[in-house]
């Protein structure tokens, strides 16, 4: 499993660690991902993500994963959210009709 964000596609960056003498090293700054469980309200169900603490400030902003998958271009999901997004889209259409 990838150390990505699965709502902002944040993942791991690259630097340096300077030192006092003014040494460079490499280092790898590591997204703050968490596992997180949310509630699907249009396929009542329980889904499992990795989402970094900006990405879940920013899904609860929008009114929870239904309303963000919906408003947020393909582009810009992950493939594991773009799947979620298709499943939810079907489901909201059914419920529609």
């Amino acid at each position: 499993m990838s150390r990505r964000c699965a709502a902002t596609g944040r993942g791991v960056q690259s630097g340096n660690n300077v030192s006092h003498a003014n040494n460079k090293t490499r280092r790898r700054f590591l997204p703050n991902l968490h596992q997180v469980t949310l509630i699907s309200d249009a396929l009542k169900i329980r889904v499992r993500l990795r989402l970094t603490a900006a990405g879940l400030r920013t899904v609860e902003k929008r009114g929870g994963i239904d309303a963000f998958l919906l408003s947020t271009p393909n582009a810009k999901l992950e493939p594991v959210a773009l799947s979620l997004k298709r499943r939810v889209k079907r489901a909201t259409e059914k419920q529609a009709a």
